[in-house]
């Protein structure tokens, strides 16, 4: 954890200008008195200034941030990460000048891994959980439209084939795509079936 030893002329002088060193707010760091100040003789003399210690407490976001980072540069890539709050939670948005498609991976695959790793990073540094969706380049929503897509397509068939279809194995994330995107389809239903992280969407007729 980052500490400093700030002074002043009095406790509260000496913490603000350690959180103007940090550029953070007062709720962002524990403070232990280390010296209290003292006039001196004659209140002239040996004057002394006030000594707190402040210690920064780690921000989860910002901790996951620096992870995602870190973990790019190892990859070679230059990135920037762009935080939103939406109603899923903390959207960490990374883009970079360079080709994304190895920190997205297959079909997501690589994009879902680190996901799960941030939000392991994040919550070790909170008490309360927090949960981070990771996005490169808008493939999250890229993928729910061609997800969206597929579904519509796949209704359509099984509405003419009279066959149920399963799809391949899908993250959580995607299967809850097809089943929202289909729940109120007049003709057909989904259920998903098997094990993680086989586990599969079968679209079938009601």
């Amino acid at each position: 954890m980052k500490k400093i030893v700030a002074s002043g002329k009095t406790i509260e002088e000496a913490v603000r200008n350690g959180l103007a060193q940090w550029q953070v707010t007062e709720d962002r760091v524990n403070k232990v008195v280390l010296e209290q100040p003292s006039k001196g003789l004659f209140g002239l003399f040996g004057v002394k200034e006030a000594k707190v210690e402040l210690e920064l407490i780690p921000d989860p976001i910002e901790e996951a941030t620096a992870f995602l980072k870190e973990v790019a540069a190892a990859m070679g890539l230059e990135t920037s990460i762009e935080r939103k709050q939406t109603k899923e939670g903390v959207l960490l948005a990374v883009s970079g000048g360079g080709e994304l498609g190895m920190l997205i991976g297959r079909r997501g695959g690589t994009l879902d891994a680190l996901q799960y790793l941030t939000n392991i990073v994040a919550n070790r540094y909170s008490d309360s959980h927090v949960r981070i969706v990771l996005d490169a380049e808008d493939f999250r929503e890229r993928r729910r439209k061609t997800l969206e897509e597929l579904s519509d397509r796949l209704a359509g068939r099984v509405i003419r084939t009279r066959k149920e279809v399963v799809l391949e194995p899908m993250s959580p994330h995607e299967r809850k795509v097809i089943h929202s995107q289909l729940q109120n389809h007049p003709k057909v239903r989904t259920f998903s079936k098997g094990d993680e992280p086989s586990r599969r969407v079968v679209i079938a007729l009601k």
